[in-house]
C-alpha cells in the first residue's frame, strides 16, 4: 500500500495543515492549533486521535519536550510528493494551453504589426509576451543518477526551467526532502531582486556541507529569467522613406540596419519595459536624443506595453521622424493595448466613446 492509499482525506488534510504550520513556526503543533481552521469543523479530541495515528503509521513524531508533533522524514515525503504532483499538473496543463494558443498568437501578432504599419504609415515593431518580473512559484530537486540531481526550477507564467547538478557525493533521501523545504519555504514568491546576500548566505548556512547546490539553484533561478528570448515581429520598414529628413541614403541605410536586426530590437523592448516598470506607465514617447534607438536621433518611438497578468507583459512600439503625428500615434497604440488585453486575456475590453478599435477583426477569434 502506497502513502496516499493509507491516508483518508481527513488525515491529509491534518497532515497538510500540521506541516505547513510546523513550517512556519518551528515549533511543535498541538490538535488545538489545528481545531482553530474552520475549515476542518474538528474538535481537539477527534483531531488528537488522528495525529495518533498518524503518529503510529511514521508520518509524525512526538518530541519528548512537547505535547505537539513535528513532521517526520516519511510525513515529508508525502507533503513534498503532493507538492510536486500539483505542480506537474500545473506545469503540464498550461503547456497544452499554451501550444494550442501559440499559433493563434503568432498570427495575431503579425496581423496586429501589418496593421499597425498601414494604419500609421509608419514602420512597427511587436513584441511577443514574456515573463518581465518573475516569481518563484516552486523549486524540485530529484535524484538523477550517481553523483548527478536535476534542479527544477518553476516561475510565475509557467515558465520551466533544467540544470543538472553534479556532485561530489551522493545525497540521501534525508538530504534530499530537507533541501527541498528549504528552498521552497524560503524562495517561493520570491523574484530574483528579492534575493539578496544576506538570504543566499542563510540558505547556505541551512544546507551546510550542501551550500554549493542552493548556488546552482540560484545560477538555474538566474538562467530563468536571462533565456526568456523575445519573439519579434516588425512591420512597415520602408514606410521611412517618406520622410525627406531620414530618407538620406546613409541615415536610411543606418535605420534599417537597426530595425531589421532583432537583437537590437529586443534591446529596445527590453530597455522600454524597464523604463515603464520604474515610470509605472505603459505609454512611452521617446524623442531625438532620448531615443532607445542607438545612433539613430533623428528618429522618435513611441511604445506602449499591454499586460496580461502574472508577470506576463509585451510592447509594441512605433518608430518615425521627430513631426510624427503624436496625437494619432499614442491613441492608436492606446486602442491596440487594450484590444491585445482583451483579445489574450478575454478581459473586458475598456470603453471609451473616443476610441475605436483598430486591429483587424481576426485578432479577435
Amino acid at each position: 500500500m502506497n502513502m496516499d492509499e493509507e491516508l483518508d482525506d481527513r488525515k491529509k488534510k491534518i497532515l497538510n495543515m500540521l506541516i505547513e504550520t510546523y513550517l512556519k513556526t518551528g515549533e511543535p503543533v498541538g490538535s488545538r492549533t489545528i481545531s482553530k481552521d474552520s475549515e476542518l469543523n474538528l474538535s481537539s479530541a477527534t483531531i488528537r486521535n488522528e495525529m495518533s495515528d498518524l503518529e503510529e503509521l511514521g508520518y509524525l513524531l512526538s518530541p519528548h519536550t512537547s505535547a505537539g508533533r513535528i513532521p517526520s522524514d516519511k510525513g515529508y515525503r508525502f507533503y513534498v510528493d503532493q507538492l510536486i504532483e500539483r505542480q506537474d499538473r500545473e506545469v503540464s496543463e498550461i503547456k497544452e494551453l499554451m501550444v494550442s494558443k501559440t499559433e493563434k498568437l503568432e498570427r495575431n501578432l503579425k496581423q496586429v504589426v501589418q496593421y499597425l504599419a498601414q494604419n500609421t504609415g509608419l514602420p512597427t515593431v511587436i513584441a511577443a509576451p514574456s515573463i518581465t518580473k518573475n516569481r518563484v512559484k516552486f523549486v524540485q530537486l530529484s535524484a538523477l543518477a550517481e553523483h548527478q540531481i536535476l534542479s527544477v526550477v518553476v516561475m510565475e507564467g509557467n515558465v520551466v526551467r533544467n540544470r543538472v547538478i553534479e556532485l561530489d557525493a551522493d545525497l540521501n533521501n534525508e538530504e534530499l526532502l530537507k533541501l527541498n523545504m528549504l528552498l521552497n519555504t524560503t524562495l517561493n514568491g520570491l523574484t530574483l531582486q528579492d534575493i539578496n546576500l544576506g538570504l543566499i548566505q542563510k540558505m547556505k548556512e541551512s544546507a551546510g556541507d550542501r551550500a554549493e547546490i542552493v548556488e546552482n539553484v540560484l545560477q538555474n533561478l538566474a538562467d530563468t529569467i536571462s533565456e526568456d528570448d523575445l519573439e519579434i515581429y516588425t512591420s512597415g520598414a520602408t514606410n521611412i522613406f517618406k520622410y525627406p529628413e531620414l530618407s538620406d541614403s546613409s541615415v536610411a541605410s543606418a535605420f534599417l540596419q537597426k530595425f531589421e536586426n532583432e537583437e537590437n530590437m529586443a534591446e529596445l523592448i527590453n530597455d522600454v519595459q524597464q523604463d515603464a516598470e520604474k515610470k509605472g506607465s505603459g505609454l512611452q514617447v521617446y524623442i531625438g536624443e532620448d531615443s532607445p534607438i542607438r545612433d539613430i536621433k533623428d528618429c522618435s518611438v513611441v511604445t506602449a506595453t499591454y499586460d496580461l497578468g502574472n508577470g506576463v507583459k509585451g510592447t509594441i512600439g512605433i518608430i518615425g521622424p521627430k513631426r510624427m503625428d503624436y496625437g494619432k500615434v499614442m491613441d492608436s497604440l492606446s486602442n491596440l493595448k487594450d484590444q491585445l488585453e482583451h483579445t489574450l486575456t478575454q478581459r473586458p475590453a475598456l470603453e471609451n466613446g473616443t476610441k475605436k478599435a483598430i486591429g483587424p477583426s481576426s485578432t479577435e477569434e
